[in-house]
């Protein structure tokens, strides 16, 4: 079955807009949403600005957040990806741009001709948006070596400030360094802000970068939180299920359980450490009623950096190092080893693949638990477990951390199924909350 992009449509004024009042007297926008037919990869999708770099430069601390100007939630639909739909520029051109904790750069498709007719393009007209604005080589973000801005840039034939950038799953992105503003409405917007504005692309949607860098547009929005609630990846004829995305205050918070993010001073910098990404303190992984035998250092950071652990919206599987992954892998073959599809490897990541009855594999395996610190978990339900690849082969959607060339454990969306991720960064911690995501609002 054809998977779908999963995005939020932030309409312009002319269509009918809901407007709530939350205690902090700021606002809250929700808006309707649609979807878009994807092509099915080879592979699953993963967007993460760290480890697609091939050389690192050393990397500050991410600036304060002070208290957010806006609240704004939206809906979301999901299969892969979590693709939202911002309103870029004066008057707003609608940009569809994957949702990225693992990214500080946000860029969007900036191709100079767009169709004439709806439904709204992809692509943003520069020359249409009165507050947009071009950066010059001059700029100090163009230089060589910009200790917390690893993004490769030079100065083109124009004199501007140009970018080219691979990311781990071979999408390009490559363009020109600009600013402009994201609109909620008539009345609030952010101040202009320095995204890329893309050329060329290998990807038809921009990206978000939410991540703690400075630059991200968490941090030049000075956003205090923001969460998403990931529906299941379930499609049927005539129903993709949806799900929310807020910035600002979620009223469904209450009943969240909290972890802190782990930190990185300056001086901890090392070869395979994001000090930007959302790090976390994960205690181990069990399967049924089994605590698999990891020790709890193959999810900490060693002296080279290896072993962090992140929870990453742009990453669809989550992905193990390797004294994690084979013990994951015992299991499941203890579990279901004849089962198994031999010498099969998805996406060069994954060899926990099967034919068959993925339900009835599923309930074989059972319960997927990760534990966190504080006694907080992501229960992955036994129905769950298995990821529909296509070609009737179902996977356990977890990956082998170094067939993509990284020494992480991350989380990827597929495991935040039917859960609320809250990333709330005024007191840097993570939050989690069971919900029925297709329903929550």
């Amino acid at each position: 079955m054809l998977p779908f992009y999963l995005f939020l449509l932030l309409t312009s004024c002319s269509l009918s807009t809901q407007e709530t009042q939350h205690k902090n007297d700021s606002l809250s926008f929700s808006f309707p949403l649609t979807s878009l037919p994807r092509s099915p990869q080879a592979s699953p999708s993963f967007y993460s600005s760290f480890i697609s770099q091939t050389k690192k430069a050393p990397t500050l601390k991410s600036s304060s957040v002070s208290s957010s100007p806006y609240n704004y939630r939206s809906g979301f639909k999901y299969s892969m990806i979590l693709v939202v739909s911002l309103p870029i520029g004066t008057p707003p051109q609608t940009q569809q741009m994957i949702l990225d904790t693992g990214s500080q750069l946000s860029w969007i498709q900036c191709h100079k001709k767009v169709p004439r007719k709806p439904p709204p393009s992809s692509v943003f007209d520069p020359s249409l948006s009165s507050s947009f604005s071009v950066l010059p080589c001059n700029h100090p973000l163009c230089k060589p070596r910009i200790p917390d801005f690893t993004l490769p840039t030079s100065c083109d034939q124009k004199r501007l400030c140009h970018y080219s950038y691979f990311y781990a799953d071979g999408t390009l992105a490559e363009g020109n360094l600009v600013r402009e503003k994201i609109t909620f409405s008539r009345s609030q917007s952010t101040p202009p802000l320095i995204l890329g504005c893309a050329e060329e692309s290998s990807d038809a949607k921009g990206i978000l970068g939410m991540n703690l860098g400075r630059l991200s547009f968490a941090s030049q929005a000075k956003l205090t939180k923001f969460s998403y609630c990931v529906p299941t990846r379930q499609v049927r004829p005539g129903f993709t299920p949806t799900g929310s995305f807020y910035l600002g205050e979620n009223p469904n918070s209450g009943g969240f359980r909290y972890i802190n993010l782990l930190t990185f001073s300056q001086s901890q910098r090392m070869p395979n450490l994001d000090p930007l990404a959302y790090t976390v303190a994960m205690q181990g992984i069990r399967i049924g009623n089994q605590k698999l035998n990891i020790p709890i250092s193959a999810f900490r950071p060693d002296p080279s950096g290896a072993g962090q652990t992140m929870i990453d919206s742009g990453s669809e599987f989550t992905y193990l190092v390797d004294e994690a992954y084979n013990k994951v892998r015992e299991e499941v073959v203890r579990l279901v080893g004849p089962r198994l599809k031999k010498g099969y490897v998805y996406g060069g990541v994954s060899d926990m693949c099967f034919n068959g009855n993925a339900i009835e594999i599923g309930r074989l395996i059972g319960n997927m638990v990760f534990e966190f610190d504080k006694g907080v978990e992501i229960v992955v339900e036994k129905e769950r477990v298995l990821a529909d690849v296509g070609g009737g082969v179902h996977c356990v959607g977890i990956g082998r951390s170094e067939m993509l060339g990284a020494a992480s454990n991350i989380i990827g969306n597929f495991h935040q199924q039917n859960t609320w991720v809250e990333f709330d960064l005024a007191n840097r911690r993570v939050g989690f909350g069971k919900a029925d995501c297709s329903r929550s609002v």
